[in-house]
């Protein structure tokens, strides 16, 4: 399914997308020096599956993710996540309804240096004052295998335990929405794995809805649906694909 930059990508079924995007545009810089990572782009995510964002270097995947989740603001267009409007809202609405309803899981991690990986995990959870059930924290922490790390302070901890640390943290709260920059980038093969798994398992037992933003054609196959992006726009929808054809599409997007 091919698409037009002003074609909204949805499944016939899913009546309330989870997140709509409708025609944003960002810029950065100006006259010659002007980058335009989001032109026009329309877009909806639906609830409760999991999508993929992928395209060239520079085709807008982390810009679109970042406005989707209320980290920066575009320029023009709209976000809507459930059935509240992000843009428009003030700095402090737009902190609580990212507390109650988003998760992050950013490849650079975003761990506090001075506490240790549980109080880490449970900060957000602190911060919004909610309170996180124990039995969900064991089956996360111990599906990630930190059980024996919750003591350590992330310059004790491997990268790969670093990210299964921001990848708890993003998941014990439940949030309706969990947005992931390259999640798997940083880790060994098994823990890739493990990390993608969790995912897909937020997806089909907690009707979670996953956005993940990646390069790994063997990672968006976890995926329901890949997004294709090129120069800004949406330019492909693909559902369901092997990792060899997600493969393959990329490459003809980008020549």
């Amino acid at each position: 399914m091919t698409t037009s930059p002003e074609t909204t990508v949805t499944r016939p079924e899913a009546a309330a997308p989870a997140v709509r995007a409708e025609r944003l545009s960002k810029t950065y810089g100006t006259g010659d020096a002007a980058v335009r990572p989001l032109r026009e782009l329309s877009l909806e995510i639906p609830r409760a599956q999991f999508t993929a964002i992928m395209g060239p270097s520079g085709s807008g995947k982390s810009t679109l993710m970042h406005v989707l989740a209320g980290l920066d603001s575009p320029d023009a267009g709209r976000v809507v996540v459930g059935d509240v409007e992000l843009t428009g809202l003030d700095e402090k609405r737009l902190t609580e309804q990212r507390r109650a309803h988003i998760g992050f899981i950013f490849q650079a991690y975003n761990l506090v240096p001075a506490m240790t990986a549980e109080e880490n995990i449970l900060l957000p959870a602190r911060l919004g004052r909610t309170r996180v059930d124990r039995e969900t924290l064991d089956a996360v922490v111990d599906r990630l295998g930190l059980g024996d790390r919750l003591g350590h302070r992330p310059f004790e901890l491997s990268g790969g335990q670093q990210q299964r640390v921001a990848v708890a943290r993003a998941l014990v709260t439940r949030p309706s929405v969990i947005f992931a920059d390259e999640p798997t980038g940083n880790l060994d093969h098994t823990t890739g794995d493990e990390v993608l798994q969790l995912l897909r398992t937020a997806v089909d037992e907690f009707d979670q809805t996953v956005i993940m933003v990646t390069h790994d054609p063997g990672a968006a196959a976890v995926a329901d649906r890949t997004v294709l992006l090129d120069d800004g726009r949406v330019v492909d929808a693909l559902e369901g694909q092997s990792a060899e054809a997600l493969a393959a599409a990329l490459v003809e997007v980008g020549r």
